[in-house]
């Protein structure tokens, strides 16, 4: 998934208010919530993983089963125009399979 952060202030606002009504309501504590607000403050990736729950994106996909799920992020050129970024192209595994 590429994702593009359009204005990093406002990823990082809504991630803290995310983490700010889970202390509120005792879901974190207070330790955790020092943890997150630093991790946020200084990740866009940890901001996203605040915001976005995997489980939810694929909760609903018949014959899947979402085992483990974790972020990481890159600054990267996009352009989409680009051939290097053909969303047609197959991804092949060192074994041929497609990788997803």
């Amino acid at each position: 998934m590429v994702l593009e952060i359009a204005d990093v202030e406002a990823l990082t606002g809504g991630a803290l208010q995310r983490i700010a009504e889970s202390a509120g309501s005792g879901e974190m504590p207070e330790q955790e919530r020092v943890h997150a607000e630093g991790a946020v403050q200084e990740d866009e990736a940890e901001a996203v993983a605040y915001l976005v729950d995997p489980f939810d994106l694929v909760g609903d996909v018949p014959g899947a089963e979402l085992v483990q799920a974790s972020w990481s992020s890159e600054q990267v050129d996009y352009d989409p125009d680009s051939p290097d970024w053909d969303l047609d192209e197959d991804d092949d595994g060192e074994d041929g399979e497609d990788v997803v």
